[in-house]
């Protein structure tokens, strides 16, 4: 189902023999960095592959292989108007079309792949010597600004200070802009209804757009989720658009309330930018830079730059120096199976987590927030086993590659790789999504009264004393815990136990 995709194509492509070969993966859809950045179009051509396995291999969210079949089409189509030469290859594999190119060409370039799953499947080519890799163009960051961090655990704040000395980001004569790296402590503001939440922008799609929607529904009928039109950014244009909407409507406001919740709008002042970024679409240098521009409060620029050149850029590489997260770290020893509620259609009675849920199966996307303090942390006090919540945000977010989800996931949702990476468990009783949000007003539990999540709260710190007792950070925790008198924990365990039980056999959670 590519006809009018081809045909597109056709009508465009130069048919020029090219003198050099460039593979662009799914994820690099720019030509404004790496070996595209300095070619001559009138004698390069570029490969793209279409890998029906790919999609195959996990299920994933519908709007998901939407967004990036509909971004590599339409990246085919703006290079050939840019007069490269483009050869779109459907195959089984993506080292299958590779290697049929090295074969007919001798010699293919390609920038490295930000998934582990792509650089392995390529490395033989490229240990072969048909297969040329040069470094990835699209990070912000070198393997020195993290090496400077020595040996594991790494800390996040000190990659993020050492990066912005090195680069200038937001300093002024050697020192941060606004006297401080880090304005997270201004973030922390729940939102009452003011300042009024920006509309999501909507997209206009064009037949390769709908021909794609097609071929998901038709080709992945099982997958869950529905591909939404309106609202999947196809092509350069409409991530332009999508930043220009962040930058006016998003970062006046987005540093007060990036740690807020909200039942009626989920994504308040959340930029939304990072899925067009993954696929190289608006390049997070770029990204940084013109936020720095921007004439909006110190502490909503810093944010967002903390976000792409400290947490992004520092998740990346702390997965290349962790092959264990392809496997099933798990400190804790956590073993509940991931209860339905997560797939949607069983209802927990939780409120912040039924919404949240809700959310992410209609859109593929819930911001940082959400994903950490509502279902990674429900995921937690119910000792959800790490690798299925990993592989859950996997196929159910369209941000979601393995470089961002194993780190984030494995590494600071869940602490199964211990203080590698982060310096304490994240987790929480009610209190937070009370003090942050409004999902506890339309819940059936009260939150200070019947909600069994800060129960469950303190039974996760009791199973998991011995293994925290030695994380700094968890020390007041456990103090707080130690305050709690013997048939307090024992009523906590049994909230936890019912809680499990009655969540993985998919009902509803009673008063």
């Amino acid at each position: 189902m590519s006809k009018v995709f081809r045909e597109a194509l056709a009508a465009v492509n130069p048919t020029h023999v090219p003198e050099r070969w460039v593979y662009a993966a799914y994820d690099q859809c720019t030509f404004a960095v790496g070996p595209l950045a300095d070619a001559d179009p009138a004698r390069t051509g570029v490969l793209l592959v279409e890998c029906p396995g790919k999609p195959a291999r996990r299920p994933y969210h519908k709007q998901k292989l939407a967004l990036i079949l509909a971004n590599l089409r339409h990246f085919a189509l703006e290079l050939a108007q840019a007069g490269y030469h483009v050869r779109w290859r459907v195959a089984d594999s993506y080292r299958d079309a590779v290697a049929a190119l090295i074969d007919e060409v001798g010699s293919v370039t390609m920038m490295e792949a930000a998934e582990r799953e792509l650089r392995e499947e390529l490395k033989p080519l490229a240990d072969a010597g048909g297969l040329r890799i040069v470094a990835n163009a699209t990070w912000c960051t070198t393997d020195a600004d993290f090496d400077a961090l020595g040996a594991p655990p790494w800390r996040m704040d000190a990659f993020y200070r050492g990066v912005r000395r090195r680069t200038g980001v937001l300093m002024e004569g050697g020192k941060p802009v606004g006297g401080r790296f880090s304005h997270d402590g201004d973030n922390r503001e729940p939102w009452r209804g003011q300042p009024v939440a920006p509309a999501i922008p909507t997209f206009t799609p064009d037949a390769v757009t709908r021909e794609v929607a097609a071929l998901v529904d038709s080709a992945f009928p099982d997958h869950p989720g529905a591909v939404d039109l309106r609202h999947l950014p196809a092509c350069q244009e409409d991530a332009e658009a999508l930043w220009r909407w962040a930058k006016a409507s998003c970062l006046p406001s987005f540093g007060p309330y990036e740690d807020a919740l909200s039942r009626t709008e989920s994504n308040l002042f959340h930029t939304r930018v990072s899925a067009v970024m993954h696929l190289g679409r608006i390049l997070p240098r770029r990204a940084v830079d013109e936020v720095c521009a921007l004439d909006v409060p110190i502490n909503s620029r810093e944010g967002f730059v903390r976000q792409v050149l400290g947490w992004r850029e520092y998740v990346r590489h702390v997965h290349r120096r962790s092959p264990d997260m392809a496997g099933s770290p798990n400190v804790l020893g956590q073993r509940t199976p991931l209860p339905p509620v997560f797939w949607g259609g069983a209802p927990s009675g939780l409120a912040c987590l039924d919404g949240v849920v809700e959310d992410v199966w209609r859109e593929g996307f819930s911001h940082h927030i959400t994903r950490l303090m509502v279902l990674s942390n429900t995921a937690q006090l119910l000792d959800v086993d790490p690798r299925e919540l990993t592989d859950w945000f996997w196929v159910a977010y369209i941000d979601a590659y393995d470089w961002v989800v194993e780190p984030n996931v494995l590494g600071m949702a869940t602490f199964a790789v211990g203080d590698r990476m982060t310096t304490k468990p994240y987790v929480a009783g009610s209190g937070y999504v009370h003090r942050m949000g409004d999902y506890c007003a339309s819940c059936r539990f009260h939150p200070k009264k019947s909600c069994p999540l800060t129960p469950m709260y303190w039974a996760y710190l009791a199973r998991h004393r011995e293994s925290l007792s030695g994380v700094d950070r968890a020390v007041r925790q456990l103090l707080g815990l130690d305050r709690r008198s013997e048939s307090q924990q024992a009523a906590d365990r049994r909230t936890y136990e019912r809680v499990r039980e009655t969540l993985g056999r998919g009902e509803a959670l009673e008063p």
